[in-house]
């Protein structure tokens, strides 16, 4: 733990005659200490004292203080707590360790989609300000295909919110809000869904069914013209970054190389993976991201690209570090500059250990950012730098052994 990259500090929760501390990331929600909202939604909650329940489940779970101080005051409680961001998974698993409160069930889950049971007692979510109405309504509303009847949904929105998610909840057949609080710039609602209006888990997943559909797009870049399905909450939903235009300007320096095991990290919305697909045809696309939303458009759109599905992989982890001993022909992404320095020398040095004799590494970011990582690059000597390009305040490199 105390050589993780992505640390920021440890914050200390005491409430309720309780202690919890959580190790937190700048990278996640509320890094500097646990936010009024969840405090908010936990004192609705605890104070409205309703029966114990025996299984709960944490939608959108961060670094996890919501479901771990809910499992730390119900020890027998089945918990489970889902997001959809790994590295939220990741540091509610430390947080769980650290507290010693083994038995929380922590996993990605996009949503609901990959929610393991449906048989919850007590949902509680806090929902992003910036979800949009569509994906606040399909949290709300489906809350129900999860929960046993007489069940519990509790949420805490920002102000603003509030009267969208009473509107939506107003307009939902069957449901039955029981508290509505507002306090602190947040709003708290819990509510039920009668009996007979609860609906079954859906056959199709909420990506199947257009929950985060944006847009449908044909794509130009040169004589290159692909067609993608945007997502909501995904940059780059009609146009390229400057930072994914150098990528694609690249692969025109590879095109006729033969690439067998290749890697798009940070894929977005699939731009650079399609591109790759159809400019250089590897073997294999491996798709790697923290954020399982990005994972799915981008293999959606490669499959819209006539890219076997055979062919596409995908990993739902922090870093790019692989359990398959393969090694990779070329390693290709756009840097996450926020994650801060470290965390972009660990994505060169997992590149580095898994890339091919005649591999390469592409990757772009800020300029700033490119010449940290050439000095990176620079001092072992383990790779030569085959191109250095700038354009608009971006740096696109290219890494290959020396």
């Amino acid at each position: 733990m105390d050589e993780d990259v992505y640390f920021h500090k440890t914050v200390t929760f005491r409430a309720w005659k309780q202690s919890l501390r959580f190790r937190t990331s700048q990278e996640l929600f509320s890094s500097h200490d646990i936010d009024i909202g969840t405090r908010f939604l936990l004192r609705t909650i605890i104070e409205a004292d309703y029966d114990r329940p025996q299984r709960i489940l944490d939608l959108g779970c961060g670094y996890g203080p919501a479901g771990l101080t809910l499992k730390n005051m119900h020890r027998d409680s089945t918990v489970h707590m889902v997001d959809r961001d790994a590295l939220a998974v990741a540091y509610s698993r430390q947080n769980a360790e650290l507290n010693g409160l083994a038995g929380a069930e922590i996993y990605g889950s996009l949503g609901y989609d990959d929610v393991k049971r449906t048989d919850f007692d007590l949902i509680i979510a806090n929902i992003p300000g910036k979800a949009g109405e569509t994906v606040i309504t399909y949290l709300l509303r489906e809350a129900g295909g999860y929960l046993v009847p007489g069940g519990l949904a509790a949420i805490v929105v920002v102000a603003p919110l509030e009267a969208t998610v009473a509107e939506i909840l107003d307009k939902t057949p069957g449901v039955e809000v029981i508290l509505r609080r507002t306090r602190s710039g947040h709003a708290v609602f819990h509510y039920r869904f009668t009996e007979e209006t609860i609906s079954p888990k859906p056959d199709k997943s909420a990506l199947e069914r257009g929950i985060y559909h944006r847009k449908n797009v044909k794509m130009r870049f040169g004589s290159l013209e692909y067609v993608m399905q945007s997502a909501y909450g995904l940059p780059e939903f009609d146009s390229l970054s400057y930072g994914s235009e150098m990528l694609l300007k690249a692969f025109t320096n590879i095109k006729g190389k033969n690439i067998h095991n290749s890697v798009v990290f940070n894929p977005g919305q699939g731009h650079v993976a399609v591109a790759l697909w159809k400019l250089i045809r590897p073997e294999n696309i491996a798709l790697v991201d923290r954020d399982l939303l990005a994972l799915r458009y981008s293999r959606l759109n490669l499959t819209l690209n006539e890219c076997p599905p055979e062919r596409i992989s995908i990993s739902h982890q922090v870093g790019i570090e692989s359990q398959n001993k393969d090694k990779v022909d070329l390693f290709v992404g756009v840097l996450r500059e926020e994650e801060g320095r470290n965390a972009t020398f660990l994505t060169l040095d997992q590149a580095v250990e898994q890339l091919s004799d005649n591999g390469m590494i592409v990757v772009s970011a800020g300029s700033t950012a490119i010449t940290r990582l050439v000095t990176y690059v620079e001092s072992p000597g383990l790779l030569r730098i085959r191109t250095r390009e700038r354009w608009r305040g971006n740096s696109l490199l290219v890494l290959e052994r020396a």
